[in-house]
């Protein structure tokens, strides 16, 4: 074979291997999700704080809707957790969730008078930035990364502790099967202009 052939040859053979790899990439890259910033208005929540893994918070998920119910509260929207630290810097025996159901705002009766990790406070209306986490993803790491690059390209910067709002198959009890919006907190870095 001539010095040519053996050149386009081996041309070819990149140029498969480098359309194969960027098929591959994007059948598996579930994290190209449409990021937003989303204005979300004030709520009131009635929450409890869980300590350890999250596969492990479906009996403090019971308490606090059993909570509800015993006080009266109707549940005026979806779960959703904060997550308080970084499951990469501490064991999972010590990670910090605060477990979230919105209520109505006569709930603020409670306010300090259901014990110590669980309470009703008010979430100030705030600016977030949303990414979905699609149904069939257990590991959203990814997308946290991309939505976290995003956020500093707009030209904002994090103000607290994200948030995951659950809107479908919670009732399978495995994350993986769970569609989510994952929403960190933001705020607009000031600009010379302003």
């Amino acid at each position: 074979m001539s010095k040519s052939k053996m050149w386009i040859l081996s041309l070819l053979t990149v140029a498969v291997i480098i359309v194969a790899g960027a098929e591959i990439f994007a059948e598996s890259d579930t994290t190209k999700a449409a990021f937003e910033i989303r204005k979300v208005p004030e709520q009131v929540v009635l929450y409890t704080i869980h300590r350890g893994s999250y596969d492990k918070s479906g009996m403090a998920i019971g308490k606090l809707y059993a909570l509800a119910g015993q006080k009266g509260l109707r549940p005026r929207g979806v779960l959703s957790y904060a997550y308080l630290n970084n499951p990469k810097l501490v064991s999972s025996d010590h990670w910090l969730t605060e477990i979230r159901i919105p209520v109505d705002k006569e709930a603020l009766k409670l306010a300090s008078k259901l014990g110590e990790m669980t309470d009703v406070k008010t979430l100030p209306e705030m600016d977030v930035a949303v990414a979905v986490k699609p149904k069939g993803l257990k590991d959203p790491s990814s997308i946290y990364r991309n939505l976290y690059y995003w956020i500093f390209e707009q030209g904002y910067m994090v103000t607290d502790a994200h948030c995951e709002t659950f809107l479908s198959g919670t009732e399978t009890g495995d994350y993986a099967q769970m569609k989510s919006e994952i929403m960190v907190p933001v705020t607009k870095l000031a600009t010379k202009d302003n």
